[in-house]
């Protein structure tokens, strides 16, 4: 610690490149891409199928299921469900393997921070 102008002790900065080269927040940003990465792969892959099929396989795209109802709109469909399921287990990782460990780090950068 040094002292300011006033006398009063300051604190000394927090070093953030240490705290990004931490095992612990090195161990947070692998847990979120081993999610990421996967998924969005997954995703990507889902997508263009469906971009693929409907643009070279019309006819396959146009057959109908049940009534007016085609496979093209069920994949497209699919394309809405999937976002939504992506992002429910996203929010569900997160919440079990991700945000306690985050709370954890910015615990102690707060802690560090009053002086604590």
């Amino acid at each position: 610690m040094t002292d300011n102008d006033i006398g009063a002790p300051t604190k000394a900065p927090i070093d953030y490149i240490e705290v990004e080269n931490s095992e612990r927040f090195r161990g947070l940003k692998r847990a979120h891409r081993s999610f990421v990465f996967p998924m969005a792969v997954i995703f990507l892959v889902w997508y263009f199928v469906y971009v693929l099929l409907a643009g070279w396989a019309p006819d396959f795209m146009a057959q109908r299921v049940f009534g007016d109802i085609t496979i093209g709109l069920l994949l497209g469909l699919g394309q809405f469900v999937s976002t939504f399921l992506i992002t429910m287990l996203y929010v569900s990782f997160a919440n079990r393997k991700l945000d306690p460990v985050a709370k954890d780090i910015r615990a102690d950068l707060e802690k560090k921070e009053a002086g604590a």
